[in-house]
């Protein structure tokens, strides 16, 4: 078993200091704020000690099998709000009507696995009645950011020739935005449904929902002649975890507790980057 520790601004000395309570055969430098050890002590006591360490030092301590490289995968798949992007794309639609903190708080709820997110997105869509479409196009030009080294990743896995599908439950208006900006090879979510160039609350077909995420997963992989055990899978949210959990390595990124708890490994303060250092 290998540890790999990083952090956006870990010195060399600090990941060092985490490394010793899982007694490495011998230590990698990565990078200026990488390192990975192998031959660790992975015994539970150990890794509570040293994502404890970690936690306080704000780096990820990420627990894998000695050998796994890019080279072991042929899919990366990717939740799109607060996990390729920075936003809700809902909420920041919705702050267009004046409702953001009421839809937000249904948002919250929904990804932590409180609430059931097909009834929940149709009520927060409902909201949005009447809204002009030209909205969209203000929320994708003025607050839709891409996730810190979310475009250095994808560079990553496309150049190790791995194929990339965005699957939200958001909405179609963005990923097909991203598709053609980022090079994406697929993309999947909900499609608001638009009337006299205003929204009409209500969603055009089925809802991109956690089972229809999974169901997309499997789609595409069995598209591409691999199995499920060949994709990569990352989201932040409870309704990602069917499509993690088929997944060859799932990561949680920036994520609510119930994700962070059953994924693979987890990027709390690293970029998405970290997956490339990970699977180095």
């Amino acid at each position: 078993m290998n540890l790999i520790l990083q952090g956006p601004h870990a010195t060399q000395d600090a990941l060092a200091g985490i490394a010793v309570l899982a007694a490495p055969a011998r230590t990698t430098v990565l990078g200026a704020h990488a390192l990975r050890c192998e031959q660790v002590d992975a015994s539970a006591s150990v890794r509570q000690a040293v994502e404890t360490a970690a936690a306080a030092a704000r780096v990820d301590a990420t627990f894998i099998e000695a050998g796994r490289t890019l080279a072991d995968f042929k899919l990366v798949a990717m939740d799109m709000d607060s996990t390729l992007i920075t936003i809700e794309c809902i909420d920041e639609i919705a702050d267009m009507q004046g409702l953001k903190a009421q839809v937000s708080e249904i948002t919250e709820a929904a990804m932590r696995g409180e609430l059931d997110f097909s009834a929940s997105l149709m009520r927060r869509v409902a909201l949005l009645e009447g809204l002009e479409a030209s909205a969209l196009e203000r929320v994708y030009s003025e607050r839709l950011a891409i996730s810190m080294g979310g475009e250095a990743m994808l560079a990553g896995v496309q150049a190790a020739g791995l194929k990339t599908l965005l699957v939200s439950g958001g909405f179609t208006f963005f990923t097909d935005r991203l598709k053609q900006r980022l090079g994406l090879d697929y993309t999947h979510a909900n499609q608001l449904e638009i009337a006299d160039g205003k929204l009409t609350g209500r969603v055009v077909g089925g809802i991109v929902d956690a089972d229809e995420k999974r169901r997309t997963v499997e789609r595409v992989c069995a598209e591409m002649g691999i199995a499920p055990a060949q994709a990569i899978v990352m989201g932040d949210g409870a309704n990602d975890l069917k499509m993690m959990g088929i997944a060859g390595l799932s990561l949680a990124f920036r994520a609510k507790p119930v994700v962070r708890a059953q994924a693979g490994i987890a990027l709390n303060y690293t970029g998405l980057d970290g997956l490339l250092t990970i699977l180095r």
